[in-house]
């Protein structure tokens, strides 16, 4: 058992005393409970040790430690240093074993949870030696010896807890009278020995430190423990008891009851002090009895009322004299606050002082000694003063070694004290960050479920018109009260780890605002899906991920590298790794881009109009563009005035706006945004990709089409048997690489392999799209709803990694080589076709003329 006497130092106001306490720890609970001493049965408070620390400061004295909690620090003084050591180290081993134990999950918790902690232990570093136990200080037999005795008796009694000084008060005098009245001898104890076989010492001395976890409940053997620790109390409150039965001097005896007779004394007038406190109390609710008897006695009800009048007026005085305290204390602080800095400054002033002061007497010293050695014999006074400075010099090396001392046992307790708070914060965040895990995949499980739920609502949606009035009405309320769903209210008011908020980093909107009534309900699908994704990839995927970047210093091309962006770069490198990607490809030219500028602003560009037709309609869903007044928008026609002015074959495009929007809201500065467009067009899109005639890009269409039927037969077939025509919904895809097409973080994450591989990633992932939706699409069997699910399929897909693998893993192989030559062979039928158009027409405006 860890218990024994400690010094606590008590604060009454300004001033402070030192208060003698029993201390005696708790494993259940890993608190140290105080006593008045070892006797009392009520404790006088507790000192929580589970998120505690220790400290020892050789400058507050010997024996001095300091225990702080989150709450407030606690002073305690022990009687010696190896006292002081002992209790620190005993403490430490205490609160790491309550620690450890607290922090293992219980058996079949979440797998998540790392193993490894339930079952690890501590490393035996030695920090510190062992301490030998002082058994004269520390530990049961402690209990039995006299308690430490103040100066005052008052000075040892607890004024914050009277209620308990009162029930350990009268606890002990009942006790005391039992012990008197059987023989009238305070040292018989006859009934006690009558049965010494039931209580050896080791039950005694164990009754000392457990009997503070005991009630007075239980009735059979109350009495006897009385008599067991009466016995003991007055054997260790009452010096000298043992040699007074041993000693047959009457002498002896008389001086031993005499100085009990004092002691009693003291204790008397200590319980004196006591039951005045009681006595105040007393009348206190004396008075509010009389208050309520003439409540209760007040024959009308206009008595009573005047009666409750008269008790809000006091608690109105009462509260008008608090509020008047309370400002008066704050004033008297703030006094205190300005006298103590001004006290400060007086410090430092009078530091200042006696540091001049010091150098003055050390110069008249120096001189004094100079003048003493000229004038009386040079031999002598220097022997004189070498012995001197030598006794001097022998005791500074003996105060500076007894200071390395101190200062080691500190230190080495010190490093004890860090070393196991930092294993204890590691455990803690360790096991902290194992449930966070743990409620990621709940939150998301939930998202899974709630959008199952959504799914069901659209399937029950649809077959409205087949169902009952009273069921469709049903149905409809439920999808009504789905759609009033506000994520960012529920993220408010419960705990959330990665909130699905209105907008992402570029400003895209996470809930697409359809403006169909029935595509709702997908905006609410959609919204789910993309917070069930990534809760589930945050810690398995996109951290491991983002410790790889972290870990790339220059970059430079490699398959490393090339895997990397396939798997998305994180927002914090991608901005670093496009500007890399397009000086890799594109040089820029110093100056370039200003003196476009200059021309566009002296000069109209035919295209003028038709950029500013289509500004207002680039990237609605993005709030950065939602806006005539929105800040990129000016940026965004200086960009494409300045292409325009730099590439005349092209001029302006429709759709180069949308790339621009997107080089802008990555790389935010104009000039990288241009150089980038400039990028794509001219050197990933292949030549006439984006002329008048389109040329490439529908050769393009052609040579996915051979892909689809190549790669995805099954849908091909399905889509000639209903003649469907993908190239009218694929054509776009092409034309902006997906913008406006995908959510934000696929469309982004496209571009990333788009801009490092070119134009072969459009490929793979628009086979990936109809992979991902194959199932979904065979399903249909009308050519309608076939290009209705076109429409929106691609917003519906979520899982940008699960695209990924499809795109770069189960398309395979892709080589760049046959895409070369399909595009060849498509580009010689498209022409030759082109030509035979041409001569067609040119046959039939002659015909025409020659008609006319």
């Amino acid at each position: 058992k860890l218990c024994g006497y400690l010094n606590k130092l008590g604060i009454k106001g300004p001033i402070k005393t030192w208060k003698s306490r029993w201390f005696f720890y708790d494993e259940n609970k890993c608190c140290l409970l105080y006593y008045r001493n070892a006797q009392d049965i009520n404790p006088l408070g507790s000192i929580d040790l589970s998120s505690a620390s220790f400290d020892c400061k050789m400058e507050n004295g010997e024996g001095v430690f300091e225990i702080r909690t989150p709450s407030r620090a606690f002073t305690l003084k022990a009687i010696s240093k190896q006292a002081m050591m002992y209790w620190l180290q005993q403490l430490q081993m205490r609160r790491w074993e309550f620690c450890n134990t607290q922090s293992r999950f219980p058996v079949g918790s979440s797998h998540l949870v790392n193993e490894p902690l339930a079952g690890r232990t501590i490393d035996n570093e030695d920090f510190l030696p062992l301490v030998k136990t002082p058994t004269e200080a520390v530990g049961l037999k402690a209990a039995c010896l006299p308690a430490p005795q103040t100066s005052a008796a008052l000075q040892n009694i607890s004024l914050k807890h009277p209620w308990t000084e009162i029930q350990n008060t009268v606890y002990n005098i009942c006790g005391s009278k039992q012990l008197w009245g059987s023989n009238g001898n305070v040292f018989s104890f006859d009934e006690f020995q009558e049965h010494p076989e039931n209580v050896d010492e080791e039950q005694e001395a164990e009754g000392a430190g457990d009997s503070k976890e005991r009630t007075l409940e239980d009735g059979r053997m109350g009495p006897r423990l009385n008599w067991i620790r009466k016995g003991r109390w007055l054997n260790s409150g009452f010096p000298g008891s043992e040699e007074l039965l041993r000693e047959k001097n009457s002498v002896d005896k008389v001086s031993v009851l005499q100085q009990q007779i004092l002691t009693l004394t003291e204790e008397v007038k200590s319980q004196k002090e006591l039951v005045k406190l009681l006595h105040k109390a007393l009348e206190a609710a004396q008075q509010e009895k009389r208050v309520s008897s003439m409540y209760l006695t007040a024959a009308e009800d206009k008595d009573r009322l005047e009666l409750v009048r008269h008790k809000v007026r006091q608690i109105a005085d009462l509260t008008s004299r608090l509020e008047a305290l309370e400002q008066e204390k704050k004033e008297l602080e703030q006094r205190l606050t300005l006298r103590d800095s001004h006290i400060q400054k007086l410090k430092e002033h009078v530091q200042l002082l006696m540091e001049k002061n010091h150098a003055k007497q050390e110069v008249i010293m120096t001189l004094t000694e100079q003048m003493a050695r000229e004038l009386s014999d040079p031999l002598q006074e220097a022997n004189t003063i070498t012995v001197e400075t030598l006794y001097k010099q022998q005791e500074e090396i003996e105060h500076l070694k007894d200071d390395i001392d101190a200062y080691k046992t500190q230190n080495q307790f010190l490093n004890s004290e860090i070393h196991q708070v930092t294993r204890l914060w590691t455990s803690v965040a360790e096991n902290e960050k194992a449930l966070l895990m743990k409620c990621a995949c709940l939150q998301a499980r939930n998202c899974q479920m709630e959008s199952k739920y959504l799914t069901v609502l659209r399937k029950l949606q649809e077959a409205v018109p087949g169902l009952p009035n009273s069921y469709a009405e049903l149905v409809k309320n439920l999808i009504q009260e789905a759609l009033q769903w506000d994520v960012k209210e529920e993220a408010e008011e419960g705990f959330n780890l990665n909130p699905v908020s209105e907008y992402d980093e570029y400003g895209f909107m996470t809930v697409p605002d359809y403006e169909i009534e029935d595509w709702k309900l997908l905006a609410k699908i959609q919204a789910l899906e993309i917070k069930s994704n990534k809760l589930r990839s945050q810690e398995i995927v996109e951290k491991p991920l983002r410790d790889r970047w972290n870990s790339i210093g220059e970059l430079s091309p490699s398959t490393e590298l090339k895997s990397l962006i396939r798997s998305g770069i994180p927002v914090e490198h991608r901005q670093r790794v496009w500007r890399w990607m397009v000086s890799q490809h594109c040089s820029p030219v110093p100056g370039h881009y200003q003196r476009l500028l200059e021309q566009s602003r002296s000069t109209k560009h035919p295209a003028c109009r038709q950029i500013e037709l289509d500004l207002p309609r680039t990237l609605t869903n993005n709030k950065h563009f939602s806006s005539p007044t929105s800040q990129l928008i000016p940026r965004l026609r200086r960009v494409l005035l300045a292409f325009s002015w730099h590439n005349p074959a092209i001029g302006y495009c429709q759709g180069l706006n949308r790339l621009a929007a997107v080089a802008l809201l990555v790389l935010e500065d104009e000039e990288s945004a241009f150089w980038c467009l400039v990028y794509i067009v001219e050197n990933l899109m292949p030549a006439d990709y984006y002329s008048d005639t389109l040329i490439t890009s529908q050769v393009d269409q052609r040579v996915f089409k051979d892909f689809l039927s190549e790669k995805l037969p099954c849908l091909m077939a399905h889509f000639e048997q209903y003649r469907i025509d993908v190239s009218l919904i694929t054509f776009n895809w092409f034309l902006v690489a997906f913008v406006d097409s995908l959510v934000s973080d696929i469309l982004l994450q496209v571009w990333d392999a788009f801009l490092y591989e070119g134009t072969k990633v459009i490929f793979r992932y628009a086979l990936a799209i109809f992979k991902y939706n194959e199932e979904e699409i065979l399903r249909i069997h009308d050519s309608v709803e076939i290009y209705q699910y076109l429409r929106f399929f691609t917003r519906m897909i979520t899982d940008g990694r699960k695209l990924m693998n499809i795109a770069f893993n189960d398309l395979n192989p892709f080589p760049m080589k046959l895409l070369r030559n399909r595009r060849s062979m498509h580009r010689e039928e498209l022409e030759a076709e082109l030509c035979e158009l041409e001569q067609i027409k040119a046959a039939y405006v002659k015909e025409r003329a020659e008609q006319g």
